[in-house]
């Protein structure tokens, strides 16, 4: 008899607990799904935001002139002016600065193009920005004078400018302009998927 009442308060007291967990469950359950219907009306598609064009383009024209890619090349241009009575001539070193970049200021207002999370922004080609000679590296190797001619002051110059023609041909023949579209077509990407864009496509004019 003793063992009988110990059976059945021991399987009433399994059926509480069982029942104890089954209540516990459906709680954590029920915590779960409320947790995640908050999640889904909070951080759900319905908060995703579109950015206006109008934002993109004070975003890319606050950059001003976006000058991105500077080559340095040296040359040395020998220049002579020869005349029946004597030669007059100069050897010049020359150390050249370029820089190339894309010029942002031109950007228009179809310049934008907008999908849900995709952007197309169309740039202005990349343009040789700025020229120089380092005058503190740039020099006179040689220059001669015929005994019958004067001291040509303009042949020096002369020499300077077709160094300047001659660096900016070089720069454009290895690739600056391609070089300086890459470099802006990278910064505007980092711009754009900054603000949130999946996509970004960069086109030049």
């Amino acid at each position: 008899m003793r063992l009988t009442g110990f059976g059945g308060s021991f399987f009433g007291l399994a059926k509480r607990m069982i029942w104890l967990f089954v209540i516990l469950g459906l709680i954590a359950l029920g915590g779960f799904l409320t947790l995640s219907v908050q999640r889904f009306f909070t951080t759900g598609p319905s908060s995703t935001s579109v950015v206006p064009s109008a934002t993109i383009l004070r975003q890319v024209q606050a950059l001003s002139e976006l000058v991105t890619i500077k080559y340095v090349y040296e040359k040395v241009v020998i220049l002579e002016d020869v005349k029946w009575f004597g030669e007059n001539r100069v050897l010049l070193l020359a150390h050249g600065v370029i820089k190339a970049g894309v010029n942002l200021k031109t950007i228009g207002q179809n310049a934008v193009s907008i999908r849900a999370r995709v952007v197309r922004i169309t740039l202005p080609a990349a343009i040789i920005t700025d020229i120089y000679l380092d005058e503190t590296k740039t020099r006179v190797i040689e220059r001669n004078t015929g005994i019958l001619r004067g001291f040509d002051k303009d042949l020096e110059q002369s020499a300077r400018r077709q160094a300047i023609d001659d660096l900016r041909r070089a720069a454009k023949q290895g690739g600056i302009l391609r070089d300086a579209e890459d470099r802006a077509r990278l910064q505007m990407r980092g711009l754009l998927n900054g603000l949130g864009f999946e996509s970004v496509e960069v086109v030049f004019e």
